[in-house]
């Protein structure tokens, strides 16, 4: 009886050492607060992913750092995927010290990278070819645009990443004519046609050029969101939304983000999705200190209302 006993709870231990081996570890990197109330709000959201991944019961494990932090070099070579929500550009978190240098160790060995918002764009002479090889798209200055639109998206490819999502409608920055890769596989997860008045603007660095503005004239399809399978076998994904911190709120804007997590990691997608429930509250909650402290009842974060379009921070209009 002792050793049957025994064998029983070896067997135990070795399927809960197994269990836990089989977890997807996802780190996600927070930026530092950059933008107006309700903006960017790059800890708030990861907290939020993290929060939804942890109660959806499947075999993951969350890390998050937040602020402009960066990991140590133990949780890198233990990430599955790595996410970014930080702004970019030539402040982007991977051109500080040796990290892209870090970063490439871990994509060599296959863990996936996903980039939210800002995080897309990088210089196109200084990490452009990097972002390009290892997510398969980014924002490159003089090239793509950084509009605030209402993108309807009607349908969606048959992809991991699609599961569960239903067609939907919101107003965020949508990011769009990014530089895409030639080599690898490419899908376009979130498309939609971008409406004329996104070419107001002059033309600079994020606002307009001819190339864009011949593709809007012509009604094509602007991908905001991709999937991609590197030739090496990894996988990254590219999302140009998240400027507004109330669309968390929305369940197919939300969930588009956290199934391309799992599948970065090469973790199974559920059929019908990442399952996560949030509410008016949640998203009040991990508000970067100095603008939570300016807000008042009225201003919080609400559930996104797809009758009524959010407002357009000042420090973003134009």
């Amino acid at each position: 009886m002792i050793k049957k006993l025994v064998v029983l709870l070896v067997l135990a231990l070795t399927s809960l050492a197994q269990a836990e081996e089989a977890k997807k570890n996802l780190l996600i990197i927070a930026g530092r607060p950059s933008h107006g109330v309700g903006a960017h709000e790059h800890n708030a959201g990861a907290l939020l992913f993290k929060k939804c991944l942890d109660e959806s019961g499947l075999p993951v494990t969350t890390t998050v750092i937040l602020n402009g932090g960066w990991p140590e070099r133990e949780q890198l070579a233990a990430a599955d995927t790595v996410v970014i929500y930080a702004d970019g550009g030539p402040h982007h978190p991977l051109l500080q010290d040796d990290r892209m240098e870090q970063l490439a160790e871990e994509i060599k060995r296959g863990c996936g990278l996903v980039c939210i918002h800002y995080a897309v764009e990088i210089p196109k002479e200084n990490g452009g070819p990097e972002l390009l090889g290892w997510m398969g798209g980014y924002f490159e200055t003089h090239w793509s645009v950084n509009p605030h639109w209402t993108a309807d998206f009607k349908s969606f490819p048959k992809h991991p990443i699609s599961n569960g999502l239903t067609p939907y409608t919101i107003l965020d920055e949508w990011y769009f004519h990014m530089r895409f890769a030639e080599e690898g596989k490419l899908t376009h997860i979130l498309a939609a046609t971008a409406p004329e008045e996104t070419m107001s603007r002059r033309d600079g660095p994020h606002s307009g050029n001819p190339h864009v503005r011949q593709a809007v004239a012509e009604g094509l399809p602007q991908t905001v969101a991709w999937a991609f399978e590197r030739p090496d076998g990894g996988r990254g994904f590219g999302f140009t939304g998240g400027h507004f911190h109330k669309n968390w709120g929305d369940d197919n804007q939300r969930k588009v983000v956290l199934n391309a997590i799992l599948w970065t990691a090469k973790a199974e997608v559920p059929a019908e999705g990442v399952p996560s429930t949030i509410t008016s509250e949640d998203l009040e909650k991990n508000l970067d200190p100095v603008r939570s402290a300016e807000l008042d009842r009225s201003a919080k974060p609400v559930l996104p209302d797809h009758n009524a379009d959010p407002a357009i921070c000042a420090a973003c209009r134009g």
